[in-house]
């Protein structure tokens, strides 16, 4: 007999295969998905990386222009603001170009569109900024990259994000830096820093006339700020003698050395401060700071004279940016003399001699700036400011 065969019809897939093949398919979306996040990933990265170096090259940028500003400050300035201004921006171009943002190796700075100065100054509640107002102490300077494709500040090309569309990314960073008026002085404490405050108190009509009319004793020497050197020959800034020299007019008393610190201090300890500058020590009688005004003046004792113990002191400060005190009223004798300070205001001892007649300590309006320095809420900035070292400012 013969068999009639049937063919065996096909396999129906199991569950198990078809499982297999839906895996298959999630895990290629999946997969589309992981490298999508991966590439947006590498691109804000890459655009969070560029955002920093463009932050830290305009911080950079701001702090090395606003140290050129200090040249157009202060008594006899050896630059005009305009030529201060124009420093300020070669400067900032300069220290912009020294750093990378993105692709580039050199970040493009216009000097002219991307910097701006002005003051920094206290208003009564905070500070202002008051752009465009000379002398300057206040700079800007805003680094982009936001311009034109091709523009040397064009936008930051990225990696992956072209697929979705966004080809390019702007950024734009500022900073902002200023040297700040000072109103006193101050040591932080457990340090060893020093205020460089000589204890030699000045009549304010005396300093208003040098610094207003120029009009002193002399001018027989040449001080250069920058490198503190003296020279002999004038400059064309007068200098006055700190050197007691009978009653003062309008103001009872005479010029003479004040005790910061313990009351009726020694040629020592007035020699120490000469060449070190007041300490912690000598701060803490004051609660750790000298901040005089006329609303709030400082009474400090003094002495209306001046040893000859402390002229090799003197000579070894000689060039050296100092403060000294400034008072209004005085009373007493001797060492029972009282002082009524109102202000510090910047010098530099140019000469010397305590013994023989005549005697003197001569000093020359300077400029300062100083850690020491606090800063200040007045509302000018004056030929006798002294300010804060370049800080970075909100």
């Amino acid at each position: 007999m013969r068999r009639i065969g049937f063919n065996k019809p096909y396999a129906t897939p199991g569950p198990t295969k078809l499982r297999r093949g839906t895996v298959i398919v999630l895990a290629s979306s999946s997969m589309v998905v992981v490298f999508g996040f991966a590439a947006f990933s590498i691109d804000v990265g890459y655009i969070s990386l560029t955002k920093t170096q463009l932050q830290n090259a305009a911080d950079a940028a701001a702090i090395g222009a606003c140290q050129e500003l200090v040249d157009g400050l202060g008594h006899n300035p050896t630059k005009t603001p305009g030529e201060a201004e124009t420093d300020a921006r070669a400067a900032a171009v300069a220290v912009a170009a020294a750093n990378r943002a993105g692709e580039r190796q050199s970040i493009h700075c216009n000097g002219n569109r991307d910097v701006r100065l002005g003051q920094y100054v206290w208003n009564g509640s905070g500070y202002d900024k008051n752009w465009g107002v000379s002398p300057y102490n206040l700079i800007e300077v805003t680094l982009r990259r936001d311009q034109a494709i091709g523009a040397p500040d064009g936008p930051l090309p990225l990696f992956f994000a072209p697929v979705i569309g966004h080809r390019t990314a702007t950024l734009v960073e500022s900073a902002t830096s200023a040297m700040i008026p000072g109103s006193g002085i101050r040591v932080r404490a457990g340090s060893n820093q020093k205020a460089g405050v000589l204890p030699f108190a000045l009549d304010e009509p005396t300093w208003n006339n040098l610094i207003n009319n120029n009009i002193g004793e002399q001018d027989l020497f040449t001080h250069n700020w920058e490198d503190q050197a003296l020279a002999s020959g004038g400059d064309g800034v007068q200098e006055i003698n700190l050197y007691p020299n009978g009653a003062v007019s309008t103001l009872p008393g005479n010029r003479g050395t004040v005790d910061i610190g313990g009351a009726n201090n020694s040629t020592a300890d007035l020699s120490r401060q000469i060449t070190d500058g007041l300490n912690e020590t000598d701060l803490s009688y004051f609660g750790g700071e000298l901040d005089p005004s006329y609303e709030n003046p400082l009474v400090l004792q003094g002495d209306t004279g001046i040893s000859a113990g402390m002229k090799d002191e003197l000579d070894l400060i000689k060039g050296e940016p100092k403060l000294i005190p400034i008072f209004t009223e005085a009373s007493g004798n001797g060492n029972n003399s009282q002082f009524t300070i109102v202000k510090f205001v910047p010098v530099t001892v140019v000469a010397v001699k305590l013994s023989g007649n005549p005697k003197y300590v001569m000093v020359q309006p300077t400029k300062y700036v100083g850690t020491d320095v606090i800063p200040g809420t007045d509302t000018t900035i004056t030929a006798d400011s002294y300010f804060t070292p370049v800080v970075l400012v909100p």
